[in-house]
């Protein structure tokens, strides 16, 4: 319900926006909008396409996983932790190893892993939903999680950096000095999401297995942060990548050899969850053009200019820096459209330098934010969700608290 609301908001807001603009002798702002409605529309039947081969690769390495009973024992080593946060989903239930993997391919930077896995999870949780068309408890702390989840390596960002800075001229640049800072803000996000869904939902968070997870968590961190450290910033760019792929490949690589060694037919495995993936990328088409329209409509009439404008001149008349302002669109764009805050990133590194406070920050925000109406249209849509009760709401302060401790850290560390 609040999701059509917003909906309906960005068209009838823009519009009252774009006749303004009219009245002002902008003459071609309708001409404008309409592009951008078509382009965003054909750009939203793309992505959904182009989903289909990644998706059909992931959705049919998951089939292995599970019919060899990896994905089992991930849901059980998960189990003590996930079982106080997902009390509806049994131990040992095959969505329990899918919502680990997906979380596992966020905190790499693995958006185009991440996303069929998360998928994959989502249409498992709906086998145990009472009620098909409204969100679970677990569902919604699922995506809450999803859309503030922890970035160990924000792999896309570190890799535009390093190229801008090769044709900014700077030598011996470190452009996985946002490493830490990232993973500081993300972890801030997710703990907000966490605490917000919890308190909804009435789960215990004072209890030894979230302890011991979010403890744990925050030593393995410290650990992997001091030995890439020691490291000059082009190795450590390397080992980043390293990882990355490594651990993907190894997770391939695994569950074929286990399920060779359980005596599956492997193939057979693999095209079976293969099939599943042209059917889900079809069946997302309408939520993602719907939701890419309107966010166009909103973007193209100068919307989040003005928003951006007001909240510049709020923070100045309280006698605070504004110098963190030219980042603020990444981090509001960030919530609509994962590209659309990636160009206004690159334009942030372009127009300040990629070593600049604002560069840095920008590069932090991009990589600690999450694109949350993207995902609650395309997750809850690709399981015909259409009661999403509180999610969008405990998304958003998610992202609001991920935003502001972004900020926060950067200043932290860069100032």
């Amino acid at each position: 319900m609040v999701l059509n609301f917003i909906w309906i908001g960005f068209f009838l807001i823009g519009f009252a926006v774009a006749l303004v603009r009219l009245l002002q002798g902008d003459l071609t702002i309708f001409t404008q909008v309409l592009t951008g409605i078509f382009d965003t529309a054909k750009t939203g039947f793309d992505i959904s396409l182009g989903l289909v081969g990644v998706m059909s690769l992931w959705l049919g390495i998951m089939k292995i996983g599970e019919n060899a009973g990896v994905i089992q024992l991930f849901a059980r080593a998960m189990g003590p932790f996930f079982g106080r946060i997902f009390p509806e989903v049994p131990r040992g239930h095959p969505a329990g190893g899918s919502m680990v993997m997906n979380f596992s391919a966020n905190m790499l930077g693995l958006d185009n892993a991440a996303t069929p896995l998360g998928l994959k999870a989502m249409k498992e949780l709906q086998e145990l939903n009472p009620r098909k068309d409204t969100a679970s408890n677990a569902m919604i702390m699922f995506l809450v999680l999803n859309t503030a989840g922890i970035t160990l390596i924000p792999t896309s960002v570190i890799a535009i950096r390093q190229a801008m800075a090769v044709d900014q001229g700077l030598v011996g640049f470190n452009a996985a000095d946002i490493f830490l800072p990232t993973l500081v803000a993300t972890f801030i996000s997710f703990m907000s999401g966490l605490v917000a869904v919890a308190w909804v939902q009435r789960i215990n968070l004072f209890s030894a297995p979230v302890l011991v997870f979010v403890g744990g968590f925050i030593a393995i961190m410290a650990a992997v942060f001091g030995w890439l450290h020691s490291y000059p910033p082009e190795q450590m760019s390397q080992y980043i990548g390293l990882l990355g792929s490594g651990v993907i490949l190894s997770i391939i690589v695994t569950f074929i050899a286990v399920g060779a060694w359980r005596r599956i037919n492997v193939y057979e495995s693999f095209v079976e969850g293969a099939k599943e993936g042209f059917g889900v990328a079809v069946q997302i088409i309408p939520y993602l053009v719907a939701i890419l329209v309107a966010i166009s409509v909103f973007r193209t009439t100068g919307c989040m200019d003005y928003i951006v404008r007001g909240i510049a001149a709020g923070v100045g008349a309280l006698g605070l820096p504004t110098d963190f302002v030219p980042a603020l669109p990444i981090g509001l764009m960030k919530t609509l459209s994962g590209s659309g805050a990636r160009g206004l990133m690159v334009d942030v590194l372009k127009t300040y330098g990629v070593d600049s406070f604002e560069g840095k920050l920008a590069a932090i925000i991009q990589g600690s934010t999450e694109t949350t109406f993207y995902v609650l249209a395309v997750y809850f849509g690709s399981v015909n969700i259409k009661k999403t009760r509180y999610a969008l709401t405990c998304g958003l302060l998610a992202d609001l608290v991920g935003l502001v401790g972004a900020i926060a850290v950067g200043y932290w560390f860069f100032k």
